[in-house]
C-alpha cells in the first residue's frame, strides 16, 4: 500500500494533539503557533484517513453480503466508486507541504515598463488582490508605497494576514505563485488616439516572520541610510531625514521605507520586510541545496518571469503556465482569483506528486 507513512503522521496528530491540551504548552506563543499550525495540517490527513479507512471497511462487509442481498451489490458498486477518490485526496495530502505554507505574507507590487500605465496597472492589480483577500476573510495592511504622477504605484507593498492555523487555507499557501510578471493589454488613460498598449507590473510574494527572532540579523551585517522623504516627481514630502534605507550587507538585499512621520516606524517597517526577503532568500537556498525538492513549474521568487497576461478589450485572462485561460478579466480584477490559483495548485500538486512517484522508482 502506498500510505505507508500514514501511521507515523496519525501517532504524530495524537502527540500533538496532547501536547495542545496542555495549557503550559501556551505560555511559549511561537511554540504554541507552530505546534498549531502543524496540528491543523495533520488534522486534514487524519480526516481523509478515517473515511478512506471506513469505506474500504464498508466495502470488505458489502462484498461479503452482494451476493445475498441486492441492496449491499448497489453499495459495492457505489463504494467502488467513491473509494479511489477518497484515495487520491489522501495521496494528494501525503504531499510534503511548503513549510511555510501557513504564513502570512508580504505582497510587493512593482510598475515596470510602461511608465505611468504601468504605475496604473500596479495599482489595479494592488486592488485585485485586496478584494481577494476581502473575499477570503484576510486582513490587509499597506505597509509602504510609493506613488506615481498619475495616481498609480511605482511600487507598493501590504501585508496580507489569514484566519487560520490550516496551512492548506494558509495565505502563502494561496499568492506563492501570483510571483512573477503580469502583463497587461489594454489603451491607457494617456493614449489619445485608442491604441493598445502592452505595460507590466512585477509582483513578489514573501512569506512573513512570525517573530523577529526566527531571522536573525546581527547588527554588523546592516547598514543603515537615513534621508528625506520624497513624494510624486521627486518633491519633498518631509523636512527631517525620517526614510530609512537598509542594506543586508551579506546577501545584498535593500529595503527602503518613508510613508511613516518618524525614523523610528520606518525603520521598523522596514526590518520586517527585510525578515520577510531573508526568509524566503533562505527558503531558496535550502530548495537549491536539497535535491529531494524539485522546482515548482508555476512557481518563481522573483519578478522575472512572465506569468499570466490580463488582455481588457477581449475581456480575457490567461496563465502561462498552466494554460488557463478565461473571458471574465472584469470579474478577476475584481478580486475573483479562485479559479487561477486553484490552476496552479492543481499542476504544483500533479508536479510534486509525480515527483514523489519517480522517487519511489529510484
Amino acid at each position: 500500500m502506498m500510505f505507508e507513512s500514514v501511521q507515523g503522521l496519525l501517532d504524530e496528530h495524537a502527540a500533538l494533539q496532547a501536547q495542545l491540551s496542555d495549557p503550559a504548552v501556551y505560555q511559549d506563543q511561537s511554540l504554541a503557533r507552530k505546534l498549531g499550525r502543524r496540528a491543523a495540517e495533520l488534522n486534514g490527513i487524519a480526516e481523509a484517513h478515517r473515511r478512506w479507512k471506513q469505506a474500504t471497511e464498508d466495502l470488505e462487509a458489502a462484498s461479503e453480503m452482494a451476493d445475498e442481498d441486492p441492496d449491499f451489490a448497489a453499495e459495492v458498486e457505489e463504494l467502488n466508486e467513491k473509494l479511489p477518490v477518497l484515495e487520491e485526496k489522501l495521496r494528494r495530502l501525503l504531499i510534503p507541504r511548503d513549510p511555510n505554507d501557513a504564513r502570512d505574507v508580504i505582497l510587493e507590487v512593482k510598475g515596470g515598463e510602461g511608465g505611468d500605465e504601468a504605475a496604473l496597472f500596479a495599482a489595479d492589480l494592488l486592488r485585485m488582490y485586496t478584494r481577494y483577500a476581502e473575499h477570503r476573510g484576510w486582513k490587509t495592511e499597506i505597509i509602504s508605497f510609493n506613488e506615481s504622477d498619475l495616481g498609480g504605484y511605482k511600487d507598493v507593498q501590504m501585508a496580507i494576514k489569514g484566519k487560520s492555523n490550516d496551512p492548506a487555507e494558509g495565505v502563502y499557501a494561496h499568492l506563492k505563485f501570483e510571483g512573477g510578471v503580469h502583463r497587461v493589454q489594454r489603451v491607457p488613460q494617456t493614449e489619445s488616439q485608442g491604441r493598445i498598449h502592452t505595460s507590466a507590473a512585477g509582483v513578489l510574494i514573501l512569506p512573513e516572520v512570525d517573530e523577529p527572532e526566527e531571522v536573525d540579523i546581527h547588527p554588523n551585517d546592516l547598514k543603515v541610510d537615513v534621508y528625506r522623504s520624497s513624494g510624486p516627481g521627486g518633491q519633498s514630502v518631509n523636512t527631517t531625514d525620517s526614510a530609512v534605507r537598509l542594506t543586508h550587507i551579506p546577501t545584498g538585499i535593500v529595503v527602503a521605507m518613508q510613508n511613516e512621520k518618524s525614523q523610528i516606524q520606518n525603520r521598523e517597517a522596514a526590518m520586517r520586510v527585510l525578515r520577510s526577503r531573508l526568509l524566503a532568500h533562505q527558503q531558496a537556498i535550502i530548495d537549491a541545496e536539497n535535491s529531494d525538492i524539485r522546482k515548482s513549474q508555476v512557481r518563481t521568487m522573483d519578478r522575472s518571469e512572465r506569468i499570466r497576461t490580463y488582455n481588457y478589450p477581449e475581456n480575457r485572462i490567461a496563465d502561462h503556465r498552466t494554460g488557463y485561460k478565461a473571458y471574465n478579466l472584469d470579474h478577476v480584477m475584481n478580486g475573483e482569483l479562485d479559479p487561477l490559483i486553484n490552476s496552479c495548485i492543481e499542476m504544483d500538486e500533479q508536479d510534486r506528486l509525480n515527483a514523489l512517484g519517480g522517487d519511489q522508482e529510484k
